[in-house]
């Protein structure tokens, strides 16, 4: 019996080998410096956002869980549209965050400033921050599928906000916001369906209030 392998076989042994998979898989994983910088440079790079979302609430023997789609745009712009609940609308104009809810007797009004503050998580999505210099003690851990968990402690926040984990895939690219509350609230966001740079109106941005419906000033909504 010949010691050497059957050349079609040899061959096809050498493709695997050098197949993009099989390479990638011989890579050594990113540690948490390298990731952090490859969210910061996807996000940084973009103009335009668009992916949908769940997001799920448990807490102070509350929970629910509700979906839509995101749309972001720089500098500094946001509107959640719930469709689980219809008609809901969260958005960020870039002065002031508006809240709404069919039905509700009042609009709620927030300085932007004040909701970045509350939900710096969301900020990472604008492209507004440096992973490293936000959050202390920032780790790195396996999640499965190829994706990371990047977690740590948001600076400034510590008495209100225990850990902040953000699930990446290699690329940098989010799927999933989680903050853990001192209080055992935890909020989680799963994003899906991506798209880079999509071509959204401006106008996607200004909110009118129903007809009849006051606006108030508010703290930011938990």
């Amino acid at each position: 019996m010949s010691r050497f392998p059957h050349p079609r076989r040899g061959a096809a042994l050498l493709l695997a080998a050098l197949s993009p998979a099989c390479i990638l898989s011989q890579q050594k994983p990113p540690g948490a410096h390298e990731l952090a910088t490859r969210v910061n440079r996807h996000y940084d790079q973009l103009h335009s956002l668009k992916a949908a979302f769940t997001e799920s609430y448990a807490g102070m023997g509350v929970q629910r869980t509700e979906s839509g789609e995101l749309l972001l745009s720089k500098p500094g712009k946001m509107r959640w549209v719930y469709t689980s609940p219809p008609g809901k609308v969260f958005l960020l104009d870039g002065k002031y965050a508006w809240f709404y809810t069919p039905g509700d007797s009042q609009v709620q009004r927030i300085p932007a400033k004040e909701l970045d503050d509350l939900r710096s998580p969301l900020r990472f999505l604008l492209g507004h921050t440096n992973l490293e210099k936000e959050m202390n003690g920032l780790t790195l851990a396996p999640a499965g599928n190829g994706e990371f968990v990047l977690s740590g402690v948001p600076k400034g926040q510590e008495n209100r906000v225990s850990n902040i984990s953000l699930t990446v895939t290699a690329a940098g690219v989010i799927t999933a916001i989680e903050v853990k509350e001192t209080d055992d609230a935890t909020t989680k966001f799963i994003f899906s369906g991506e798209q880079p740079d999509a071509a959204i109106p401006p106008n996607t941005f200004q909110f009118t209030p129903p007809p009849g419906v006051p606006v108030v000033d508010s703290p930011p909504p938990v």
